[in-house]
């Protein structure tokens, strides 16, 4: 076998239709486009288009609001947290920050930083730098004897 006889398999790859190249290609003359009017021409954009009516998206209210500032934290309820020490993916001695959960899997994609949840029970003494905690969580944590540091100075990330 050599770099010369490699060939795909038959039928794997189809060739492109070239339009208007002639009446013989079957593609000739209107290219497929039938005669006449604004669809048979380039730069056709009537999506949407009523026919001037006032179309039905300017004719709905507008709703919601999309707020720019917004924190999309990741989520580690404390449940999950402990499941992970038990598993001995995470070290109960160390001080557990966003990467080390991540490295733990408790948590996916970072995002903004990671939110403390009170979900679950939590029975080790940690010491945790999150962005941010719930009240509940952190009360949760003090209970079990551990400490609670939040980074992100945001209101939303402490509440």
């Amino acid at each position: 076998m050599r770099l010369n006889q490699l060939a795909d398999n038959e039928g794997a790859s189809k060739k492109r239709m070239r339009v208007g190249r002639g009446i013989g290609s079957g593609k000739g003359k209107t290219s497929g486009s039938g005669q006449k009017g604004q669809k048979s021409r380039s730069g056709v954009a009537i999506k949407g288009f009523e026919g001037g009516q006032m179309s039905i998206y300017r004719r709905l209210p507008k709703r919601g609001f999309k707020n720019i500032f917004s924190k999309n934290f990741a989520v580690a309820n404390l449940g999950r947290v402990q499941a992970a020490i038990d598993a001995g993916k995470l070290d109960a001695k160390a001080t557990v920050t966003a990467a080390t959960l991540q490295e733990a899997g408790v948590v996916g994609k970072i995002g903004d930083g990671v939110r403390l949840l009170a979900k679950g029970e939590l029975k080790a003494k940690l010491n945790f730098e999150v962005a941010g905690a719930s009240k509940s969580a952190i009360e949760a944590v003090e209970k079990a004897g551990g400490k609670v540091t939040v980074l992100a100075s945001s209101p939303a990330a402490s509440e």
